[in-house]
């Protein structure tokens, strides 16, 4: 299984129309994985590639529409470069050398420097009469020239892309603190309408292989197996971890001792503030009249007529907190909305977003005033099982 988007490293290539961005990738891939045309405008929607780059490991490279599209269908194109650019863990910058700079370029790189995003200036077209102009102006970032028909001056790109050092913080693996070597872990995966046809979902798989790397033993079983193969096995597991909605049958089905968590818990503290989200679900009986609630989800599947976040969350919410609250549904973080008008937000386990994106929601939604849970703490809190699902977890922060 190939590493997912959601833990490569994400580098955004932008720049202005027919500046040589997907030029530009297919020499850092050597080989044609973008269309290329003197057609302005031929990259429309964002397109991401994977690649292994050096001290980088697994990165995800994404083209982009240039960022002096205009008029509604173009505005709409640049809004998707954007959100992209917010994302991103390192960007690279492309520009012509033989045009003269331009008011849009020079606020790409103001956005860049102001949001500390390590990022590249890559000048294209070398090979053409160099704009004086430009090459002033380039010159204060250390610009590397190349010449996308030849492929001149990409060694020294990849390279020093490669060297980049990216600050992040300290990312959690599933079960890191969690477990030792020769441990035994159970996992309940309930497979339902909702699970996808022949494979396990993200958070189990990565929790798998995370076990398998510590060298600990695992039996995987669906919900209605639990209780019978649990008094089987004669050794009682280190830890037992279920899917969120199971909680409650998992819970009845093994000692009230044993130690027990959700793959959305474990993914709560791997992806964003797990200190934030248990602030968060503190406040759900705080919830005021008449309170708007935002479910966030981060991927696109099937929605099923007991749906998680559009149907059992809000059920479970009005019938043990208060009626009279209102729901909203997004699969993004609306930049159109005032998140000050919502009481809280309940996030699935973000398991197809980096680290980055999931905490660079939680601040945006804290700035506004705003709690922020997820799906996993506030189902343990719905059927009583806080803080014993988070007891596992709490000794290890």
């Amino acid at each position: 299984m190939s590493t997912t988007l959601a833990e490569s490293k994400r580098i955004v290539i932008v720049g202005l129309r027919n500046a040589g961005k997907s030029s530009v990738i297919n020499n850092i891939f050597e080989k044609d994985v973008s269309i290329v045309s003197d057609t302005p405008g031929t990259t429309t929607d964002p397109v991401t590639r994977k690649i292994e780059l050096g001290n980088l490991g697994p990165c995800a490279i994404v083209d982009t529409a240039g960022l002096d599209e205009s008029g509604i269908l173009g505005n709409k194109r640049k809004n998707k470069s954007l959100e992209r650019l917010k994302i991103a863990d390192i960007v690279l910058f492309v520009s012509r050398a033989d045009i003269d700079v331009t008011d849009e370029e020079r606020a790409i790189v103001r956005a860049l420097i102001s949001q500390k995003t390590p990022f590249l200036f890559i000048l294209t077209c070398i090979d053409l009469k160099e704009s004086s102009n430009k090459i002033e102006w380039a010159s204060d970032y250390s610009p590397i020239k190349v010449n996308n028909s030849v492929g001149f001056g990409f060694s020294i790109l990849r390279k020093k892309l490669s060297s980049i050092k990216i600050a992040t913080n300290h990312e959690f693996t599933p079960v890191e603190g969690l477990v030792t070597e020769g441990d035994f872990v159970i996992l309940v995966t309930p497979i339902d309408l909702a699970a996808p046809k022949g494979r396990l979902i993200a958070p189990q798989v990565e929790t798998i292989r995370d076990l398998l790397d510590r060298d600990c033993g695992i039996m995987v079983v669906k919900d209605r197996e639990l209780r019978e193969f649990y008094n089987k096995i004669g050794i009682r597991p280190k830890l037992v971890i279920t899917d969120s909605q199971a909680f409650s049958q998992v819970a009845a089905d093994i000692p009230e001792d044993q130690p027990l968590t959700s793959f959305s818990i474990l993914f709560a503290r791997k992806k964003g503030n797990l200190n934030s989200f248990i602030k968060g679900v503190e406040a759900i009986e705080n919830t005021p009249k008449g309170a708007k609630i935002l479910v966030m989800e981060s991927c696109s599947h099937h929605k099923q007529a007991d749906d998680i976040g559009t149907v059992k969350i809000p059920r479970l919410f009005k019938q043990l907190v208060r009626e009279d609250v209102e729901f909203d549904f997004t699969r993004k973080l609306p930049i159109d909305v005032k998140l000050e008008k919502y009481y809280m937000v309940i996030h699935c386990g973000g398991c197809m977003i980096t680290a980055k994106t999931m905490l660079d929601r939680m601040e945006i939604v804290e700035k506004n005033g705003t709690y922020i849970t997820n799906y996993g703490l506030f189902l343990g809190w719905a059927n009583g099982l806080l803080p014993r699902a988070l007891k596992p977890l709490l000794r290890n922060l």
